[in-house]
């Protein structure tokens, strides 16, 4: 059966008087400057790298493959966007006749790391209080 154009303006011919009242809803963030985390830390594998790069002195390729559990290529994507925001630096060298890729969190990196630490801190306290 087809509706009228007043059945569709009124939502069809059953009433809805038992509808709940639609009820406003707020999102509030913490005050750190902006509302939104650092996307670039934000994704899985690439805060995984900046976490144990912060953790530790320098990492290979193979390190953090193996502790992210990764691909090489899935690593390498990653790791390249660190790089080119200058959160990470890599130094390619030669073990033998096998190339070897070193990273490390530059100042950049950790800073970065760091306000995005505390922005999920921030939201983890705001949200643990309602």
């Amino acid at each position: 059966m087809a509706r009228t154009g007043a059945q569709r303006q009124e939502g069809g011919t059953k009433s809805r008087s038992h509808a709940a009242e639609p009820r406003e809803v707020r999102v509030s963030y913490p005050v750190l400057g902006t509302p939104s985390l650092d996307r670039l830390i934000h994704e899985r594998v690439r805060l995984g790298i900046a976490s144990a790069l912060a953790v530790n002195e320098s990492l290979s390729f193979n390190d953090l493959k193996s502790l992210l559990k990764t691909s090489d290529g899935n690593l390498s994507v990653h790791a390249r966007k660190l790089e080119e925001a200058q959160y990470i630096s890599c130094t390619k060298s030669f073990a033998g006749r096998m190339p070897k890729s070193e990273y490390r969190l530059t100042p950049a990196g950790r800073k970065a790391l760091e306000r995005y630490l505390d922005h999920m801190e921030a939201l983890i306290r705001a949200t643990r209080e309602r």
